[in-house]
């Protein structure tokens, strides 16, 4: 691979989770040198409301850096009354651009009940409707709630760190979603991910990291980050049989479109 240098302002990294307590011991020497890894954007997710407060204490640190703010379902057993209405507030805020990660997990029985799951997710999903506001979503175990939900209510977003089968992601996109790909295209066997990565339409297209999971192949194993993006995009481009230089591209200008982003320092 070419050195990173050579992507400067080129990699925008759709969901990111540098509130994370994997960053706690060097998070500010790691976000100061994601621009010269070649990153001009990325969204960094919140999970509930203290890490969507975070998520936006950060971006109002690091120009580079927006907010999605959000509940996710695994945080549904804890969620105490008044969140929501604590929710509000935050995506007033100017560096929140989507409501997220929100979504269904029904892979651990933890303590989230999947009717609370789907009552929070309604929730939530019926604030960005009305808001115009796009959803980031996380979809595992779920697909048959989680597809009813989005065919009710058609909100604009992305399903995240996309897993499923060409056939899925087609009614993804014709429900007019976006296809977050991440470092599961890299992995050994990737079939399905790979697959995807070759169809999604091109402007439906979106890179993540989902920092510090997900890393990929060589670094799997290891903590996460955006600057490791062009090994994800490497894997694309190859899907596609195009450059990696395109894959950033096309990404960068995805991102940009629909979390309505623009800006001197895109």
């Amino acid at each position: 691979m070419e050195p990173l240098k050579q992507y400067t302002h080129a990699i925008f990294d759709s969901h990111a989770h540098y509130d994370d307590r994997a960053f706690d011991g060097d998070r500010e020497a790691v976000l100061a040198a994601l621009p010269a890894a070649g990153v001009c954007g990325v969204i960094n997710c919140g999970i509930d409301i203290r890490s969507s407060q975070r998520a936006l204490e950060l971006a109002a640190r690091y120009p580079y850096i927006w907010a999605a703010v959000g509940i996710h379902g695994q945080e549904a057993g804890r969620v105490e009354p008044g969140d929501i209405a604590r929710l509000l507030p935050l995506l007033e805020e100017p560096r929140a651009v989507a409501l997220g990660e929100i979504g269904l997990d029904y892979h651990y029985d933890d303590g989230a009940p999947r009717e609370v799951q789907r009552e929070l997710l309604e929730r939530q999903l019926q604030i960005a409707v009305e808001r115009d506001i796009p959803v980031i979503l996380h979809d595992r175990e779920a697909h048959e709630d989680m597809w009813a939900l989005l065919r009710k209510y058609r909100p604009r977003g992305v399903m995240h760190c996309f897993s499923g089968s060409v056939e899925m992601a087609r009614d993804l996109v014709g429900l007019g979603m976006y296809i977050g790909l991440g470092g599961a295209v890299t992995f050994k066997n990737a079939r399905r991910p790979v697959e995807v990565a070759a169809w999604v339409p091109e402007d439906r297209l979106l890179i993540e990291t989902d920092a510090p999971y997900m890393t990929p192949v060589p670094f799997r194993g290891k903590r996460n980050s955006s600057a490791l993006i062009p090994h994800t995009a490497e894997k694309i481009a190859q899907a596609r049989g195009i450059s990696l230089e395109r894959v950033l591209h096309i990404t960068k200008e995805n991102a940009q479109r629909l979390f309505q982003i623009s800006g001197p320092e895109l």
